[in-house]
């Protein structure tokens, strides 16, 4: 009986980008034993979209927001209980999609015989396998191009959640407001205006933002919706892995790399910065990318993904 091979996956960083990485998973986990070293919020999307994917659980300091670069404060000891955990794991691949010196040394520690990612600031002495960068910045076109060298097919996405519009006819539109950084938060109060836009065209609209303790209850609330709204954060890219239309108010970052992975994803791009993309550390007092844009604009880039009943 032939062994499956075993593949290791590191992503670690925000919940959307672990959503971004799920079709790969997903893909992966049908013919190899997939352990993905991630966040422990992870935990509900593999279980509901990789079940088959086990997680190591780890916070790796270099995804931290502060104090990323400050050695003296990584946890030392806990990376070197990571490192003997994974390998213990005797992984024939481990694979990255950042281009991230970082992961390709934990990957070389982890004992992975091929390891495959995209080489930066001299690591690649680290891989085994430098892959050139794909022709999109999408994080999802990383991972779809380590599909690709490991020779598996990738689907564009997982399929969507049924829906059921028995029990409300109308359309439905949710809002979600939060995002991790304040640099990518456009104003509730505009949010509010939007909303009540949509419900003078005849939506039912409502926000997610202030009763979803759990990722599990705020999927289960975006999953039924025709069109979900909010910033550049985690939850846009679970809507489009539930297969729900997104929009998106971007500030600090480039769409063209960070929108959610849906074919019919639109956005609005944050107003003009010479420093973008800073990665949310503004340089100004307040992040006039996102804040500027007025409700006008938001609402006229908006209207393309609704019905043309809409004015």
């Amino acid at each position: 009986m032939k062994t499956r091979p075993r593949i290791l996956a590191l992503e670690a960083w925000g919940i959307g980008d672990v959503a971004l990485a799920i079709p790969f998973l997903r893909a992966a986990s049908a013919r190899a034993d997939v352990t993905l070293v991630a966040r422990p919020p992870a935990a509900p999307l593999l279980r509901r979209f990789a079940p088959d994917v086990r997680l190591v659980e780890a916070l790796l300091p270099w995804t931290n927001f502060t104090h990323k670069y400050d050695l003296p404060r990584w946890p030392w000891r806990a990376l070197d209980r990571l490192r003997r955990e994974l390998r213990s794991g005797r992984f024939d691949v481990a694979v990255s999609a950042r281009p991230d010196p970082r992961d390709h040394v934990l990957m070389r520690l982890s004992g992975a015989r091929r390891r495959l990612g995209f080489a930066r600031a001299g690591s690649r002495p680290l891989l085994t396998t430098a892959l050139p960068p794909p022709g999109s910045p999408h994080r999802a076109a990383h991972w779809s191009a380590l599909a690709t060298a490991l020779d598996f097919p990738l689907p564009a996405r997982p399929p969507p959640n049924p829906k059921s519009k028995t029990q409300n006819p109308k359309s439905l539109a949710v809002i979600h407001t939060g995002a991790g950084q304040a640099v990518r938060q456009w104003p509730r109060q505009r949010y509010g205006e939007i909303i009540g836009r949509l419900r003078a065209a005849g939506w039912e609209a409502r926000f997610l933002d202030d009763d979803y303790d759990s990722l599990d209850a705020l999927m289960d609330a975006i999953a039924p919706a025709d069109l979900f709204i909010g910033n550049d954060s985690g939850p846009g890219h679970l809507a489009a892995l539930l297969g729900v239309p997104t929009f998106t108010v971007f500030g600090p970052q480039v769409p063209e790399a960070f929108h959610p992975a849906h074919p019919a994803a639109r956005w609005i791009d944050g107003a003009p910065c010479p420093h973008k993309p800073c990665f949310d550390a503004c340089r100004f007092a307040r992040p006039h990318c996102i804040q500027d844009l007025t409700t006008d604009e938001v609402w006229n880039a908006l209207r393309p993904s609704l019905p043309a009943r809409v004015n």
